[in-house]
């Protein structure tokens, strides 16, 4: 059985080297809720499907959520773990197994927190949105996600991570004429039409938006393009695909609109193929003001989409926080330093300490 009540770090190893990658959870949710239901009290512990969720009802005057998946990407001949150079390896190391340790060790070893504490460890993560367990949860269980603040162990390097940005692609395109290269003068090229968006792209000057001390910056960016027919015709049709990183304060609505000004006036259609509203970090809030307070003021803003936005559209502020580097989730040689893992640990038991 997994050992909650010992180090994290031995924990953390035992988590990554059970494989788990997306809708091959059913191993892991087992052992997390034999673990839970062997070696805390006073949580009430339910299963949905391969999610397992525990919270207490001490009447304590805040209730904080911490939420963790429990799913991996495809390993990458990066299993069981190992250890080298302070490091832990392994698949799920960094995102977000260590994260999910933290949280484990704390519900077994806490033995009068200050908050209420529900613990949310889900399935799917990372793969389709329509996938994904906190959805799940949400539609058929909504109220265990009712809470104060939510702390979403992503990977941060330490540093809480609050709120997350908006996401928006669209496709641009571009219709005209097709002709013989030959006689290119007959035509009328749509991929040079592309041009003039190229153009506006490369002058963009992107906003940084200060929220509750957090510096969000955007970014508008082309991502692909699309077109030709043949190397001896002149095309008749051309599209780039572009990407809006949005600062949360814009609405999905407001971040389109924004991208109709950028290409106003040039002859091409605008097309929203997928987008997701980002979350404000909520850090002037008690419960999150507190949080602040015990990491010693290491914030920063959320660069990238993540499920805090799920929690924000909840209306309860949340932020990411977890002792992996994001920078190494997902590559073969996934790691986590095992001192971020005790440092994450002490932070959050200051916290939930009170």
């Amino acid at each position: 059985m997994l050992d909650l009540r010992g180090d994290p770090v031995e924990l953390t190893a035992a988590l990554v080297d059970i494989p788990s990658e997306s809708g091959d959870e059913a191993r892991i949710a087992d052992e997390v809720e034999a673990a839970l239901r062997a070696q805390t009290s006073g949580f009430d512990i339910v299963r949905s499907g391969n999610a397992v969720l525990a919270r207490t009802r001490l009447r304590r005057p805040s209730r904080v959520l911490l939420a963790g998946h429990l799913d991996t990407v495809p390993a990458a001949g990066n299993l069981p773990s190992r250890r080298e150079n302070g490091d832990l390896y392994g698949c799920g190391a960094a995102d977000m197994k260590s994260g999910d340790a933290v949280f484990l060790h704390l519900a077994a070893t806490l033995a009068e927190p200050a908050h209420d504490l529900t613990l949310v460890f889900y399935d799917c993560e990372e793969i389709e949105a329509a996938s994904n367990g906190l959805g799940r949860i949400e539609r058929e269980l909504p109220d265990w996600l009712s809470a104060d603040v939510a702390i979403l162990g992503e990977p941060t390097a330490g540093y809480i991570e609050a709120g997350c940005q908006g996401t928006l692609r669209v496709v641009i395109s571009a219709t005209g004429t097709r002709a013989h290269s030959a006689r290119s003068w007959l035509g009328d090229n749509a991929i040079h039409k592309l041009g003039a968006v190229l153009d506006r792209l490369a002058g963009y000057t992107a906003r940084t938006v200060d929220i509750d001390g957090c510096a969000y910056r955007e970014g508008l960016s082309a991502v692909r393009i699309d077109g030709g027919v043949a190397g001896n015709v002149i095309p008749d049709s051309a599209s780039v695909t572009v990407n809006f990183r949005f600062a949360p304060d814009r609405s999905v609505a407001a971040a389109l609109r924004h991208v109709h000004d950028v290409f106003d006036g040039l002859d091409v259609a605008i097309e929203q193929t997928d987008a997701a509203a980002g979350a404000l970090p909520g850090l002037t809030r008690p419960a999150a003001k507190a949080l602040v307070e015990a990491a010693g003021g290491r914030v920063r803003a959320k660069y990238g989409w993540t499920d805090v936005a799920r929690f924000a559209a909840l209306g309860i502020p949340a932020v990411n926080f977890g002792p992996g580097d994001p920078n190494l989730a997902h590559r073969r040689d996934e790691r986590v330093p095992v001192a971020n893992i005790t440092a994450a640990v002490e932070m959050l038991r200051r916290y939930l300490s009170g």
